[in-house]
């Protein structure tokens, strides 16, 4: 598939939004996303108070990594076979099933009576569950982008849609903070009950979407192994990958965070928040630039350098002690996540047929939540191992090697341009 459309886009950078169906997405992507994050910044916090354990806090990213990346191929195969609309608003709904019983869990009743132990491990469980959740959720939000604007607005659409997200995540993980500093974990989990049917609502009036798989009577391995097949042997979309998922391994220091603001920084719960926002504050801030002065040239190139980038503000926010460095260390690594996002799912959007959005996402999907979930893992096992200031400084220093090789490995990628 060319990805020349420079053509064919026009160049109002508010085109896609113009779609009704579209701007309905995005309102929907912006309350989920929001209550995803805040689920997150209190389910870190709370196992932090119980545990004060760098394992206990990487066996979070497990428990939903497990379940998110043994189920991804096989969900991307569901997702091509299904309206992918009524997909994810069955899956909203599930989630506000999790939420609910995640407000239940750390509510104080339940750890007086039941004990921290079994909060500890009924977070696990819920975790495992989003897990599941979550492998037929990315692949469905990814792919039925296409299916909301017309193909020479995806470039646009996946730059307001990273925005949306990114711009979700600085609120849901601040506001998180501040609604945990002043009304506890429930009335938290209040407010994410509502984020979510408020998403659930808009996701239904969205139309139910025609199905594009080409051969319905595949079986299901067959499939699976024809969009592996696809990704394989599409060296620009399996460099962007494997560049994301291995520097993202190596070097997010999410799973500390925690311990930085508690103990090395001494800021608390709101301290806590904002540390949790500063990487989104960045990214939204270069996702709205690039909004209106899209990259024109050269993309490949700059995700190499962006990467880079974000491994050696890593390493500085991994030796910083000062609050103020630390943050803008942090708000540093997401402009540069933020580049290599829009790069990244524009190069998903352009370079996958119609009929593997499914299955190729999934791919994309399995890639993300090994490098996010499986890299908290890794983060809180090598703090463990070496404390927790050196395995961040580890972490970084493994961003950069890993861009040194892949700068050798993959030069198609450094040459892609859109």
């Amino acid at each position: 598939m060319s990805t020349d459309l420079s053509t064919n886009i026009p160049e109002s950078p508010f085109v896609a939004v113009r779609q009704k169906e579209f701007r309905l997405y995005i309102v929907q992507r912006f309350f989920f996303t929001m209550a995803m994050r805040m689920i997150t910044t209190v389910i870190w916090w709370k196992m932090y108070q119980i545990t004060k354990s760098p394992l206990a806090m990487a066996f979070i990213g497990l428990s939903e990594a497990i379940p998110a990346i043994s189920l991804a191929l096989y969900s991307g195969h569901v997702v091509d076979k299904s309206d992918k609309r009524t997909l994810l608003f069955r899956n909203i709904l599930f989630y506000f099933l999790c939420a609910f019983a995640l407000m239940m869990i750390t509510m104080p009743h339940t750890e007086m009576s039941m004990g921290k132990k079994f909060v500890q491990f009924a977070i696990y469980f819920t975790t495992f569950c989003t897990g599941v959740l979550r492998s037929f959720t990315g692949p469905a939000a990814s792919s039925i982008l296409a299916q909301l604007v017309p193909k020479n607005l995806l470039p646009n659409a996946v730059t307001w849609s990273s925005g949306t997200w990114l711009s979700s995540s600085v609120i849901g993980h601040a506001s998180a903070g501040f609604l945990i500093a002043y009304t506890g974990y429930t009335g938290t989990f209040i407010f994410i009950l509502i984020y979510l049917l408020i998403a659930a609502f808009c996701m239904y009036r969205i139309e139910r979407k025609p199905i594009v798989h080409t051969n319905a009577s595949q079986k299901t391995w067959e499939s699976v192994k024809e969009g592996l097949r696809y990704v394989f042997h599409t060296k620009d979309l399996l460099g962007a990958f494997s560049l994301d998922m291995f520097a993202v391994l190596f070097g997010g220091a999410v799973a500390m965070i925690p311990f930085y603001a508690g103990e090395i920084l001494h800021v608390g719960a709101i301290g806590f928040g904002w540390l949790n926002a500063a990487a989104d504050i960045g990214s939204i801030a270069i996702i709205l630039t690039l909004t209106f002065h899209p990259l024109k040239k050269k993309q490949g190139l700059i995700l190499m350098y962006v990467v880079a980038g974000f491994g050696l503000c890593i390493i500085t926010f991994g030796l910083s002690k000062v609050y103020w460095l630390s943050f803008f260390a942090l708000l540093l690594s997401g402009v540069f996540d933020g580049i290599s996002v829009v790069v990244r799912g524009t190069i998903l959007q352009l370079k996958t047929p119609d009929e593997m959005r499914g299955r190729v996402s999934s791919v994309n999907s399995m890639f993300i939540n090994s490098s996010n979930e499986i890299g908290n893992f890794e983060s809180g096992v090598t703090a463990k191992l070496m404390g927790v200031v050196p395995s961040v400084i580890f972490g970084g220093g493994m961003t950069l090697l890993v861009v040194i090789i892949m700068w050798l490995k993959a030069p198609s990628l450094r040459k892609f341009e859109y």
